[in-house]
Parts: C-alpha cells; sequence; structure tokens
C-alpha cells in the first residue's frame, strides 16, 4: 500500500480514496505502522457499501427522526415518518445506504427505499408470473388511492378501482382486497396495481357459468348495482339484467329509488335473455298478482268508488283506485253543466275524489269513470223545471252565424235562433238585435234533456203583431215601399216598422219580364198596393203601381204600361 501524501492539515490514500487526520500521520509513526492503521481503519467499512441495504441500530428517536449507527464514523438520520411503525431504541433495522457522505459529512440513510428493495423481488415475481397481491388501501390521492402493498406504496388509479364509479371512495380506505399489478417501474419506484381487472375476471368467470344456468322464467335473487330514471341495473351474481320502471309494479312508479335502492338485495323474475346483446330482462311486478284479473267483477258498472288523482292530461284525470288499478275520468264525464277547458279546473294531483264505474275492459287494462254522475244530472229536471212556454230571463253568453246562447242557470245555456228573434224583421245577424251581456226576456219553446239542447224564442216575449197588420194595412191600401231584394219570381219590397211585402213578376208594371232585376234596381222607391194579407204564413202582398224619382230612387230600366182605367170612364 502506498503512502498518502502530505496535503495542509489532512492527508489523502489513494488505495482508499478517504481522507486521513494529519494528526494521525506523524514522523513518531513508522510506515508500517501507518500501514497497520490504515488496514484497520479500512476494514470497518468492508461492508459499507454505498446503493445497498445495511444493518443498522437504533441510536435515539427524536420528534421527527430516527437516529442509526450504521458502523461508520458519523451517525445517519432517517425522518420518522419513513416507518410503518417507530422503532425503539437498540433496535436493529434495515436501511439503504444512499451516500457515506452528504455536503455536510452525514451519512444519507432511506427506510423506505430498502423497504422498496426488499419487496420488490416478490412484486416483480408476481407481476412476470400475472399473480394477484394483497392490499390495502390507505389514503386518497389526486386520480386514485395509495395502497400497501407489502409495505410499499402503489398506486391505484380511480378508473380501476371497481367495474363502476365509485361515488364515495374514503368509505373503502382501510380495507383490503386483492389486486393485480400492471405496471411497473424499478427505477422510479413506480407501481401501478389495479382491482377492476380482477372484478371483471370474476365476472367473466361468474359470467360464463351463468349463461349456462339462466334461463327465461326462472325467478333470483340480485343486487341494486345501478339507478337511472327509466331503472335500475341488477347484478345476478356476474351478469347485470335491467329492471325497467314499468316492470317494477303494477301501480304507478314515478322514479325506481321509491321501492329500490343501490346496494339493497332484489328478487326479480328473468323475462327475456338476449346472450347476443347481452341483455337479460327483469320483472318484479310479474312476481305479485295481477290486478286486473276479474276485476269487472270487483268494479261492476255504476259502482261508486273513491281514488286518487295521479296524472292529469289535456283529455282527462287518471284516478288510482287501488295499486296497479286506475281508472280515467274523461273531460266530458266531469261535469253536467261547466264547459270544462282542461281538467286541472276541476281536480289536482293527489286530490281524493268521488266517482262511478262507466265501462270496464279487462282486456284493454281500462276503466272509465265519471265524476258528474255522483250528482244527479240537472238536464233531466228541466223539463219539469221549465215547462215549454214558460217565461224566463237570462244573459246573452255568446253569439253565433245562427243565434244567441243565453244562460237561464248556470253552466245552462238556451239557443234562440235567428228565426226566433223578430217577428217581422228578415234578421241576417244576431248582433242586429241583441249584444252579449244583454239581458233579456225570453220562452221557452223546446227542452231536449238527452241531447242537452234548449230552444228559446225572443219575439214570442211579445205578442205577434201579424194579428193586428191586418187591420193598420187592409187590402187596397196605397203606400210607398223600396225595392230590397230580387227575388226568382218577383222582388222584395221594404214597407217600413220592419213589414216586407212581396211583389210578383206579374205585378212589376212590365210585360214579359223573365229577370227582375232587367226592369227594376235595388233600393228603387216604388208605390204599392195591398194585395193581400196572411197573418197565418206572416205574409203580404203587394203590386206595384209606379216608380216616382226621389234623391235615392232610379226610374226604371224601361217604361212602364199605362197604368189600367176603367172602361166606362
Amino acid at each position: 500500500m502506498s503512502k498518502p501524501h502530505q496535503s495542509g492539515a489532512a492527508q489523502f490514500s489513494t488505495a482508499t480514496g478517504l481522507r486521513v487526520r494529519a494528526d494521525l500521520y506523524d514522523e513518531d509513526y513508522s510506515d508500517a505502522d501507518y500501514e497497520q492503521m490504515l488496514s484497520m481503519y479500512e476494514g470497518t467499512m468492508a461492508q459499507i457499501v454505498e446503493g445497498e441495504i445495511v444493518k443498522s441500530k437504533v441510536l435515539r428517536i427524536t420528534e421527527n427522526a430516527v437516529i442509526l449507527d450504521v458502523g461508520f464514523k458519523s451517525e445517519g438520520s432517517v425522518p420518522l415518518d419513513e416507518f410503518k411503525e417507530p422503532p425503539t431504541e437498540g433496535e436493529e433495522v434495515e436501511v439503504f445506504l444512499e451516500h457515506l457522505e452528504d455536503h455536510e459529512g452525514a451519512v444519507v440513510l432511506s427506510k423506505k427505499k430498502a423497504d422498496f428493495m426488499r419487496v420488490w423481488e416478490k412484486i416483480r415475481v408476481a407481476h412476470e408470473n400475472d399473480q394477484p397481491v394483497q392490499g390495502t388501501l390507505m389514503k386518497k390521492i389526486k386520480g386514485g388511492v395509495v395502497v400497501n402493498v407489502m409495505g410499499v406504496d402503489a398506486f391505484l388509479p380511480g378508473s380501476q378501482i371497481a367495474l363502476r364509479r365509485v361515488p364515495n371512495i374514503d368509505e373503502l380506505l382501510g380495507q383490503t382486497f386483492e389486486f393485480k399489478i400492471i405496471k411497473l417501474n424499478k427505477r422510479r419506484r413506480n407501481i401501478v396495481v389495479s382491482r377492476r381487472v380482477i372484478l371483471e375476471n370474476e365476472r367473466a368467470s361468474k359470467r360464463e357459468h351463468l349463461m349456462k344456468e339462466l334461463q327465461a322464467g326462472q325467478v333470483r335473487k340480485g343486487v341494486v348495482k345501478n339507478i337511472t330514471d327509466f331503472g335500475a341495473f341488477i347484478d345476478l351474481g356476474g351478469v347485470d339484467g335491467l329492471l325497467h320502471i314499468t316492470d317494477m309494479s303494477y301501480g304507478r312508479v314515478s322514479h325506481p329509488t321509491e321501492l329500490v335502492q343501490i346496494g339493497s338485495e332484489v328478487d326479480v323474475k328473468i323475462l327475456d335473455i338476449d346472450w347476443q346483446r347481452e341483455r337479460i330482462s327483469l320483472g318484479m311486478k310479474q312476481l305479485q298478482p295481477y290486478p286486473w284479473k276479474d276485476i269487472a267483477e270487483k268494479y261492476p258498472i255504476g259502482t261508486r268508488v273513491q281514488g286518487k288523482v295521479v296524472s292529469i292530461t289535456n283529455y282527462g284525470a287518471f284516478v288510482e283506485l287501488e295499486a296497479g288499478i286506475e281508472g280515467l275520468v274523461h273531460i266530458s264525464e266531469m261535469s253536467w253543466t261547466r264547459n270544462v277547458r282542461h281538467p286541472s279546473k276541476i281536480v289536482s294531483i293527489g286530490e281524493t275524489i268521488e266517482a262511478v264505474v262507466l265501462k270496464v275492459d279487462e282486456t284493454e287494462e281500462k276503466i272509465s269513470l265519471g265524476m258528474k254522475q255522483t250528482e244527479q244530472d240537472p238536464w233531466m229536471i228541466l223539463p219539469q223545471k221549465y215547462p215549454v212556454g214558460t217565461r224566463i230571463e237570462g244573459k246573452v253568453r255568446n253569439l253565433t252565424s245562427f243565434g244567441a246562447f243565453v244562460e237561464i242557470e248556470p253552466g245552462i245555456d238556451g239557443l234562440i235562433h235567428i228565426s226566433d228573434m223578430s217577428w217581422t224583421k228578415r234578421v241576417q245577424h244576431p248582433s242586429e238585435v241583441v249584444k252579449k251581456g244583454d239581458a233579456v226576456n225570453v220562452v221557452v219553446l223546446n227542452i231536449d234533456a238527452e241531447n242537452k239542447r234548449i230552444s228559446l224564442g225572443l219575439k214570442q216575449a211579445e205578442e205577434d203583431p201579424w194579428l193586428r197588420i191586418g187591420e193598420s194595412l187592409p187590402v187596397g191600401t196605397l203606400i210607398k215601399g223600396r225595392i230590397v231584394r230580387m227575388m226568382d219570381k218577383g222582388v222584395v219590397v221594404d214597407l217600413g216598422n220592419d213589414l216586407e211585402g212581396f211583389a210578383p213578376m206579374s205585378q212589376l208594371g212590365f210585360e214579359n219580364v223573365q229577370n227582375p232585376a232587367d226592369v227594376v234596381s235595388e233600393g228603387q222607391v216604388a208605390d204599392v198596393e195591398v194585395l193581400e194579407v196572411d197573418p197565418i204564413h206572416h205574409r203580404i202582398v203587394v203590386a206595384v203601381k209606379g216608380y216616382p224619382e226621389d234623391e235615392t230612387g232610379a226610374p226604371p230600366k224601361q217604361d212602364p204600361l199605362p197604368p189600367i182605367t176603367d172602361q166606362a170612364e
């Protein structure tokens, strides 16, 4: 061994690469003494090698660190949190020697790396042989969970925790499961594990077994795995089936959570299996008695029932009579008298109502109900209440082109036809006689209770003037009139006071007239003579005696015949 070179306060050994204190090397030492001393010192370093696991002794424990003796010139320390359980003084522990000296001359040690190195080989073998390992979920971190596998930390991604997304990972912390090692990186000490792969393999194995065992019609137990708006997915022990909301109950179900909860065990019946599309249809209501069986005997026509309104549509309200049995009250069966625009004006959801069974169809699973039938039909007593000829007062509610509707009782209207508005006037539109909101005196002409129709007369509330017209307009009376309409066989003349007369073609004062419009015009003034008054048929026949001109009239389109005179004169 070469003698070290002196350099300042310390000497350097080229053979060992170690600095030796200067005071250890003195002129009093011979070369042989020095070589012996250096050999003894190098012996203490024989088993201290960087990058390997070494044994150490716990000297003391501070608040944050464990002070260790590794048999070197200085002590080393390891953070206390690298120990799974705090050690005791004097205890021997294995650590990983990273560096013999740092910039302060201290030994750099790591307990975590030592633990990692000890189990790495086992983990590598398990990975290569595709063997599962056990691990405990320790804490949640970004993107997943830290898992303790054989004393070292591994990463479990969130997507690999279970077959489906776990809503609350905290509930799994502290639990131990089997995992599959899916990625290893020794240099970065990175271990990635998966529980989902284990579960998928188990499911595949169970699925293969279930494919041979499951059959339509079987009743099996299952666990609710997931819930949607349209149903629930049930784990049958390796494969999932869909329990649709319509197959949960014969009654109305607004949402699956009303009947099932995630994690709960349920009995279901297998309705259909399609292995090609991987679909299994399940049912719960099929395990219950069919409620519509013999329903006609349970609810005979005419039965008075009570039920809760569960749904309202534009055309009616659905009423639940019992679980799975609903009846429809059509909008037309809600009131005898009211004109119901929407069922919500009469009933509301959740309200308990009384109704009468009108029709039962077991095949179609339909029951027709009536609310108005719980009361007496007011139309049936109207003929006794308002005999024909009864005078009553009503309010005009609506006008149409053919007449006016008058309310005689709340919800009960009668019609005044346009022909029953005036004895003498030819009414073109009801608005010429009455207005909406007017109070009018009318006479009951007819009541059709079955078809719910009442005929009213406005003119009948007054005396028929035709009984006196013959007296006021005797035959031979000369009067001035105005032509108002052309007819096929003559013209209609306005005689005043809402009276009209008819002048036949032969009484227009012209020869060979085929069309009245060829000789006279509407609005033209004419002198007429009353030829006939028929009070029974409400008709007046007149003859035109002349066509005088006035500010609004017009001369005939051709000269009329001269008036006929008596030959004796």
